[in-house]
């Protein structure tokens, strides 16, 4: 297979991931050898959260609406599933214990 046959090959039909500004930096990438306040680690926490919350892609409302339908499907079935095996558990046990 040639380099051109794959969909990738070029990079066009990647998705790119633009809300990134950079890598997340590791935890040794911080200096430990300066010891901040307590308030200043505080204001970090604070300032790194919202960093991270503008990175944050809110699904549509079509999106959204498609979830809701998916969940509420799947906790129906669960709920029927568990209620087939209660009944006849209860069954099998009035056969069992009379």
């Amino acid at each position: 297979m040639s380099e051109s046959a794959t969909p990738a090959a070029d990079g066009a039909s990647r998705s790119v991931d633009r809300s990134k500004t950079g890598a997340t930096r590791k935890r040794d990438d911080f200096d430990n050898d300066e010891k901040i306040g307590f308030f200043a680690r505080i204001v970090r926490f604070i300032t790194e959260t919202i960093n991270e919350m503008k990175k944050v892609r809110y699904p549509t409302k079509e999106e959204l609406w498609t979830y809701f339908l998916v969940v509420v499907v799947f906790v129906a079935i669960l709920m029927i599933f568990t209620g087939v095996i209660d009944l006849g558990a209860s069954k099998l046990s009035l056969l069992v214990f009379g």
